[in-house]
Order: C-alpha cells, then sequence, then structure tokens
C-alpha cells in the first residue's frame, strides 16, 4: 500500500477483528513458550533425577510436562477456532459486498478477472487456518531461542544466528524464484478452466460436429501451459524446500557438536546437559522459518488472491445506496443517447432520442449490427451511456436501484438463459413463488397446459442452463419469467425467434394484454407479426436513428424510401436483422 493511500475495503474489514488478532498472537506466544516443555523437562531430569536418583521427581516432573503438553494442546485448538471464526466474520462481513462487485465487474465493466473473485477469497480466508499464519505469530519464539542459546555460549549464538540468516536467505531466495511462475501457473489455470467450462456449455453443438477432439485439444494447450508454469515453480522450489529441511537438521549438529567441543573446554554455561539443550533451542529457533518456507506457495497463492480482490473492489465501487422512489408508472424517454460497450472505444449508437409513454408498444427494427441488442442493455440499465440519458419516469435508469426497480421491469434478452431450478422458480424470478402469478405468466405466453402434462408439473427442474428444455420452451419460459409480476416495462430482444405460428399469436396476446393494463413495451423484432400490436417503430441503421414515429407513419415512409438492395415489396426486411443478430 502507497504511503498517503487510504486502507483497502479488505484491510478495513480485518482491522475490525484486531481483538481476535491479538488474541491470536497472545496465544501463539504461550504456546512458543509451553512449546519449551521438553527443553525445560530434559534439563530438570539430567539435573535433579540423574543426580538424585529419585523417582519420585522424575514423576513429578513427567505429570508436568504432560499437563504443558495438555495445556498447549488445547490452546493451539482455542487458536484454530479463533482464526476459524475470523474467517467466517469476514464472510459474513464480504461476501455479498464481493458478490455485488464480481457481478458488476463481468455484467457492466467486463472485467474477464472478476469471474474468480469467489475463488479468490476462498484462498484468503482459507489462508487463516493455514500452518503458514501460525509460524509467522510464532516467530517472536525464536528471538526467545537465540537468547538462551547466547546465554549458554555466545559463540553458540552466533553460529544459531548465522544458521537463521542462511534460513532467511532461502526464504526469500524462494520468494525470488517461484513468486512469478505460480502466479503465471495459477493465472494459467484459470484461464484453462473457463475455457473448459465456456466449451461445456455447448456440449451438443461440439458433439454434433464433430468439434470434441478439436476443442479439446486447444484446452489441452491452455492446461500443458498451466502445467509447464507449475512444473517450474516446483523445480525451483523443491531444492530451496530440500535446502531449507537441511538447514535446520544442520543446526542442531553444528550447534552439539560446538557444545560438545565448549564443554571440553569448560566454556559452556551450565554443564553438560547444555549441550543437548542448544541443539534443541537451534531445532526451535529455525521452526517457524522452515515452516514458512514449505508453505510458501500457499503464501503466494493467498496474497494473489487478496490483491485481485483489491483490485476488483477498488474498480467496482460499492452499489450506493439511494433513496426509495415511489413505483414507476412505465413511461421511457431517451436523450440524446451516445453508447460504447464497457471497455470498449467503438462507439455503438449515436444521436438516439424518443420515448414510449406507460401502455404503449415500440417496435425496434434494423439490420445486423446496428445496435439493437446494445440498446436494450442501455434501456434497461445493464449498459452505462458514454453521452446522454435513459430515464424511466425522469429517473436515470442506470442508478435506479435494481432491487428495488426490478420487480416492475420485464427483460428477455436475446440469448436465452435458465437457472438451474423449477419451472415455478425460473418464473417467479427465484423469488418467493407465488403459484397464482407464476401460472397466470405461464398462460399469457401459452405455456401452462404443457407444464401441466408433465409428471412434475411446475416443479420439474429445468437442469443447466434450462438444458432439458428445448429452444423454444426456453424461450417461452424466459418470456413467462419476464411477464411475472404484471410489470410496467418490458423490454424484449428478439422474444419470438425460436417460436412457432401458435408461440407468436399467444405473444401477441400477451403484449395487447398487458399493454390494455399500461405496461410499456420495447420490442426488438425481425418478423413482421409483431408490428400488429406496436404504436410505434424506430428503426436504426449503424447506430443511428434513421426513422422514429407511429408505426403506420414510418412504414409509409420506409414505403417511400429508395432501397435499391432490398426488393420493394418487403420495406420492414429492408432493415431487420436474423434472429442471430448480436450487437
Amino acid at each position: 500500500m502507497k504511503p498517503n493511500s487510504s486502507p483497502s475495503e479488505l484491510k478495513l474489514a480485518l482491522a475490525q477483528f484486531a481483538p481476535a488478532w491479538r488474541t491470536a498472537v497472545l496465544l501463539s506466544l504461550v504456546i512458543g513458550l509451553l512449546g519449551f516443555t521438553s527443553t525445560v523437562y530434559m534439563l530438570e531430569v539430567y539435573e535433579r533425577v540423574v543426580n538424585s536418583r529419585n523417582l519420585m521427581t522424575l514423576a513429578s516432573l513427567t505429570v508436568v510436562a504432560l499437563g504443558a503438553y495438555a495445556v498447549m494442546e488445547v490452546l493451539e485448538k482455542l487458536r484454530s477456532r479463533l482464526l476459524w471464526g475470523v474467517g467466517i466474520q469476514l464472510e459474513l462481513k464480504m461476501s455479498q459486498r464481493i458478490y455485488n462487485a464480481m457481478f458488476d465487474g463481468i455484467q457492466r465493466k467486463q472485467m474477464a478477472g472478476a469471474i474468480g473473485a469467489q475463488n479468490d477469497f476462498r484462498s484468503v480466508r482459507e489462508f487463516f487456518y493455514n500452518p503458514a499464519l501460525s509460524a509467522f505469530f510464532e516467530l517472536p519464539i525464536g528471538l526467545v531461542s537465540m537468547f538462551l542459546i547466547f546465554a549458554i555460549n555466545p559463540w553458540l549464538g552466533w553460529a544459531a544466528v548465522v544458521g537463521a540468516v542462511a534460513q532467511t536467505s532461502v526464504a526469500w531466495l524462494l520468494q525470488k524464484v517461484s513468486r512469478q511462475p505460480l502466479l503465471e501457473a495459477q493465472r494459467r489455470s484459470q484461464f484453462a478452466q473457463t475455457y473448459a467450462e465456456t466449451s461445456l456449455r455447448n456440449a451438443q453443438v461440439m458433439e454434433s460436429m464433430g468439434m470434441v477432439a478439436s476443442v479439446q485439444r486447444l484446452w489441452q494447450k491452455r492446461q500443458d501451459a498451466f502445467l509447464a508454469f507449475q512444473a517450474k515453480a516446483s523445480e525451483a522450489a523443491g531444492g530451496l524446500n530440500a535446502a531449507s529441511k537441511l538447514l535446520q537438521q544442520l543446526m542442531g549438529s553444528v550447534l552439539l557438536g560446538l557444545g560438545a567441543w565448549f564443554m571440553l573446554r569448560n566454556e559452556l554455561n551450565g554443564g553438560s546437559a547444555m549441550m543437548i539443550i542448544s541443539s534443541v533451542l537451534g531445532g526451535r529457533l529455525l521452526a517457524p522459518l522452515t515452516q514458512i518456507v514449505q508453505q510458501w506457495s500457499a503464501i503466494v497463492n493467498a496474497q494473489a488472491a487478496w490483491q485481485r480482490l483489491e483490485t476488483l473492489l477498488a474498480e467496482v465501487p460499492e452499489r450506493a445506496q439511494n433513496m426509495p422512489l415511489p413505483a414507476p408508472r412505465g413511461h421511457l424517454t431517451v436523450e440524446g443517447l451516445v453508447a460504447s460497450a464497457p471497455g470498449q472505444a467503438t462507439t455503438l449508437l449515436s444521436g438516439l432520442k424518443f420515448d414510449v409513454p406507460p401502455g404503449s408498444v415500440m417496435a425496434v427494427v434494423g439490420p445486423s449490427a446496428s445496435g439493437k441488442t446494445s440498446l436494450a442493455k442501455l434501456l434497461m440499465g445493464i449498459w452505462h451511456p458514454a453521452a446522454g440519458k435513459v430515464r424511466l419516469d425522469g429517473v436515470d435508469m442506470h442508478v435506479w436501484d435494481k432491487a428495488e426497480l426490478g420487480p416492475y421491469l420485464g427483460y428477455l434478452p436475446q440469448g436465452v438463459e435458465l437457472l438451474e431450478g423449477t419451472l415455478a422458480e425460473n418464473i417467479a424470478r427465484f423469488g418467493e413463488v407465488d403459484m397464482v402469478r407464476v401460472q397466470e405468466a405461464a398462460q399469457r405466453v401459452g405455456l401452462h397446459g404443457f407444464i401441466q402434462a408433465l409428471p412434475k408439473g411446475y416443479n420439474t427442474p429445468v437442469g443447466r442452463d434450462g438444458g432439458l428444455l428445448s429452444g423454444g420452451q426456453r424461450q417461452r419460459v424466459a418470456l413467462a419469467r419476464a411477464l411475472y409480476g404484471k410489470p410496467v416495462f418490458v423490454v424484449l430482444d428478439e422474444p419470438n425467434s425460436s417460436l412457432d405460428e401458435a408461440g407468436d399469436l399467444a405473444l401477441n396476446q400477451a403484449i395487447a394484454s398487458l399493454k390494455a393494463q399500461g405496461t410499456s413495451f420495447v420490442v426488438i423484432t425481425h418478423r413482421t407479426s409483431v408490428l400488429a400490436v406496436s404504436d410505434r417503430m424506430l428503426v436504426l441503421r449503424d447506430g443511428g436513428q434513421q426513422v422514429f414515429g407511429p408505426t403506420a407513419d414510418v412504414l409509409q415512409k420506409l414505403r417511400g424510401a429508395p432501397a435499391p438492395q432490398v426488393p420493394p415489396a418487403a420495406p420492414v426486411a429492408a432493415v431487420s436483422a436474423p434472429a442471430g443478430e448480436g450487437a
């Protein structure tokens, strides 16, 4: 963190658990001191039992040592429980914020890395139980060990200092040589996993057209890149981990040998037992450092996850808590709208200006890549305009709290996606299922009879991404979801692209029914059937507003407009787009 920068949201959240952190450090210090039990027990046995040959003294010392070990075990469990509790409290405090940041980062800012935010948060939370964190807490005990070694003999103390410096150097080298490969391996792993998940979403297409082997080969290429960086990091860390273990073992032997040499010269304070004691203390000195080296990959992963979370939270501010607004009536106004896709500089829409009063239907037509789907996202407040405003009842759609506004809106995107759950849950938008409203929405789109004929009726699972339904059935369920609860403003993007003639008729009847109740519609379509229920018509071309006005007037203008590349008998087709239009 930069000196003048303010603490991040994660640091502020952790700061609220300062008492728990202080308690964990205190427990670690006591646990570390109790770790000297074996050393003290050894010293007392040499000094008292061996010289006095008193079995009662041995029994008493053994009971005390066992009691100290029991207390140490209880304190370690308390520390683990405390750190686990901190992780749970952090989860409760930050999980909704991180989920919202992940959702907004993907939806509004097109941040590819945001999709892994939940995994990053889990990595940070799980690090609280990692032995490396306990080792950090126990580092001060190493200073106590060093002080005691110096008290036995200064030269032994300096030997211990050399060992500690060597172990620290190993940790520094490990960080230097393995950090970048580990981070790159983690990035490549996420890349390969995302590619695999995306591919599996298109499993039927892949299987039907013989694409499985080719896609698998591309995935394997990404997986191999991940494995290569992981192998590089493991190779670099393997030798240094071995060196770390060797140093810990060597420290004990060096101190034991030096202790014997100083004892023979009568320069060992405390007598011959100090040879063994100094060797044990040397091991205690290096134990936390060795633990940190062994857990280095976990430390790097947790640190990288922390940094990614901080970046995400910094780039995606917390949603503002706006003042509650009255229920909308559905009057849409668009003023000088200019827009680009999130994170892109290319202008997709420019200079749009129109309005849709309550209880009216506006049809939007235009050739492929004219900006129709982009307009739908802007009208729903999903994208933020580069200039101009999209207002509902005079309020900016982008800033209106969607949790408050959502029940009054309906949206059918061009790419229909259902969430894993039952038909009733999907239609009810995964809120409290009101079966009267669910059935009413299904009846509007001609789906009720089909659902009733199913063995489980409205409790029938749709499968992942609605995979258990046909394309037309998925579109009707999504349409019922958009019309659930009598919304006042509805945007439908190619709502009849997968519907048959009966579905087309049910769609028009549903629009007409809700229109009579005051609902306003924007229907993006390439079929002329919807024009029968529309009051207004907007024609887009190359991201600009070509014609807007009452449907009859616009059709008359189109019939009179020159269209050299389109047969004059099909005026609407001249500005329509195929069902798969994506811009």
